[in-house]
């Protein structure tokens, strides 16, 4: 019949020598803690004299080490034999216990064979302790309660010079074009900026570009978000430190999580400063359910929701009182005037953006909504920016230049674009350009970039 043992004998742990030395000493135990001069003098080589220690009292050694770097430091740079030994401990003993979650290294004894037996762990969640990178100076803060107050942001276009490079001259055309019609905020580097399609150096140096040439007119918000929490985390600080006012940040896509995973993507980067979180399930793959959200309310730092969803989830939110910016531009109107909305996220602002403050700003407006549906339903024929990035090469705001997977609409659709805007009336539009068809050859697609 076999019998169980726990393993805490020296030769059964693989410890020998200074190590099993330095885990049998009692000079950790709970009657008599050291205080740090002592702990350092014992990293640096010092020996004592000791009775027996429990493997339980390494919690006092560990409490110990994770409060001082000092302590840290030596236990990897002077005794890397110390740092085997703690990890080895924490994989076999009652360590484990503490630290992962009840995690139990057995043997099991029949006769005078002994089998090692791992129980898997009931769940492993090791806090994180790096703290946010994050400034507080007064000329860098923005607080959520700015990011809530805004009505009309545009998701801005990114425009692109013959060898792929940002077009910055064209680029900054449009922010002051916006600027002039009164848009408050802008999202760089989302899905109509291509974020993408950008490596994160390109994506940063486009919002600190940003803030830099118009941060004290418009609030700058960054598309940091990321399927990869990592990535969230580094891009968003990134942000934050060029001068980003919030972030803008989506669920993991593709790789989908749990709601748990979720929430705790989410609270990994909502410390850092006002964040906008975007649900858009047509291209996650997975809703944001509302309960995620209720959680997420609890932080100061969250300004509201991108919610494209539908009207109902929106009156969902607003009538219990959060922030919600609508993220379908053919619902919008509704979204603000009969269902609480704050205002919209838009694409269609980047071409008209003085009749997208109208809607936002002047009241319900049912006809003036109804003479925009044309030129939306126009922009979302195809997934976006696809037709955007035409629409606004048609304008002569932007060169016809596309980076792929993207490529112009067709023929047919460019003719229909140019009625539209006679339709609407040319002043309406940005640019000062008579609005043109483009023929196919007028267009260049890169592929490397």
């Amino acid at each position: 019949m076999s019998t169980r043992k726990e393993i805490t004998d020296d030769k059964a742990l693989g410890i020998d020598g200074f190590n099993s030395h330095f885990f049998k000493q009692s000079w950790f135990s709970n009657s008599n803690k050291p205080n740090e001069a002592q702990y350092i003098t014992f990293l640096e080589g010092s020996s004592g004299h000791f009775p027996e220690l429990g493997v339980n009292n390494l919690w006092v050694l560990w409490e110990k080490l994770l409060n001082s770097s000092s302590l840290l430091n030596l236990l990897l740079d002077k005794r890397p034999f110390l740092s085997r030994s703690l990890r080895l401990h924490f994989r076999l003993g009652e360590m484990s216990s503490l630290i992962i979650g009840h995690c139990h290294f057995c043997v099991e004894a029949t006769g005078t064979k002994r089998t090692a037996i791992w129980r898997s762990p009931r769940a492993a969640v090791i806090p994180s302790f790096h703290l946010p990178m994050r400034s507080y100076e007064v000329k860098n803060r923005t607080f959520a309660e700015d990011i809530k107050a805004l009505r009309l942001i545009t998701a801005i276009k990114t425009p692109y010079l013959p060898d792929g490079r940002f077009d910055l001259e064209a680029y900054d055309a449009l922010v002051n074009l916006q600027i002039e019609n009164g848009v408050e905020g802008v999202i760089v580097g989302g899905t109509t900026g291509e974020g993408q399609l950008m490596s994160w150096d390109e994506h940063v140096m486009l919002i600190g570009h940003t803030v830099n040439c118009f941060g004290g007119s418009i609030k700058v918000i960054g598309n940091t978000g990321s399927n990869s929490t990592r990535e969230a985390i580094h891009a968003t600080e990134q942000g934050f430190a060029v001068g980003m006012h919030a972030a803008l940040h989506i669920n993991p896509y593709y790789g989908k999580t749990s709601i748990e995973g979720m929430i705790s993507h989410f609270d990994s980067v909502l410390p850092m400063g006002p964040t906008i979180i975007y649900n858009v399930p047509s291209r996650t793959g997975q809703d944001i359910p509302s309960r995620v959200i209720r959680t997420l309310a609890k932080s100061p730092n969250l300004a509201g929701v991108k919610e494209c969803v539908g009207n109902d989830r929106v009156k969902h939110y607003t009538s219990n009182g959060l922030v919600v910016w609508s993220g379908n531009d053919d619902e919008c109107h509704d979204s603000r005037w009969d269902h609480g909305a704050t205002g919209v996220i838009s694409v269609t602002s980047n071409l008209v953006p003085g009749l997208m403050r109208q809607l936002m700003f002047g009241g319900k407006n049912p006809a003036l909504n109804l003479k925009l549906m044309p030129l939306v339903e126009w922009l979302f024929h195809e997934p976006n920016p696809i037709a955007i990035n035409t629409a606004l090469a048609q304008l002569g705001v932007v060169r016809p230049i596309f980076r792929l997977p993207y490529v112009p609409v067709t023929k047919a659709k460019r003719e229909e674009f140019v009625k539209i805007v006679e339709e609407i009336g040319r002043e309406n539009f940005i640019g000062e350009s008579d609005v043109q068809v483009l023929d196919d050859d007028d267009f260049i697609l890169l592929t490397r970039y």
